[in-house]
């Protein structure tokens, strides 16, 4: 099955999914499971580190990403680079998704690699996401470092939607049956 990037098609109206960027961690025949990459929510690392007791001198004044609407308890760092194949995905060459608070700690004591908090994340159930793909509402590409740490935040959309090619004006997303 797929991972990668869903790009919310322009026609999208879900609130939760309208303009947003997900990267996709997990597709198979139980669901899916995937991180929003392109908002912020109000709260700043140094809230949630001390939340968890972990110092985060480097790191305190970063926003925390709105990974979704799923557990929004539910951490996880987004880095550049590889991960340990247990500790959660790895994305590409060099994306990887951890939910372990280990990773995070170690994330906030280095300013070498490129990372980001995001607290929830966004669920599919079986087929739910091959069913909106094929209904039009996402359109899918490969993984993205450039687009996930080197764009700003608020060019993310514009750039992923831009990768195909197409003016966004002009996509209209009909499903495939039709």
């Amino acid at each position: 099955m797929f991972t990668g990037l869903l790009v919310a098609s322009p026609q999208m109206r879900d609130p939760f999914f309208s303009g947003t960027v997900v990267l996709l961690c997990q597709h198979d025949d139980d669901g899916a499971l995937g991180i929003v990459v392109n908002r912020e929510t109000s709260l700043r690392v140094k809230q949630v580190s001390e939340s968890l007791e972990i110092q985060a001198p480097l790191h305190e004044d970063a926003p925390v990403m709105w990974g979704g609407p799923v557990e929004p308890g539910a951490g996880f760092v987004v880095y550049r680079g590889a991960g340990p194949i247990d500790e959660g995905w790895q994305l590409g060459v060099d994306v990887a998704v951890s939910p372990s608070r280990d990773r995070l700690s170690t994330m906030l004591h280095q300013q070498v690699i490129p990372f980001y908090l995001c607290l929830g994340y966004a669920g599919w159930g079986p087929q739910q996401l091959d069913d909106e793909i094929k209904e039009g509402s996402w359109l899918c590409c490969e993984t993205n470092s450039t687009l996930l740490f080197d764009t700003p935040l608020d060019n993310r959309y514009d750039l992923a939607l831009a990768s195909f090619g197409v003016d966004p004006n002009l996509v209209w997303m009909q499903p495939v049956d039709e």
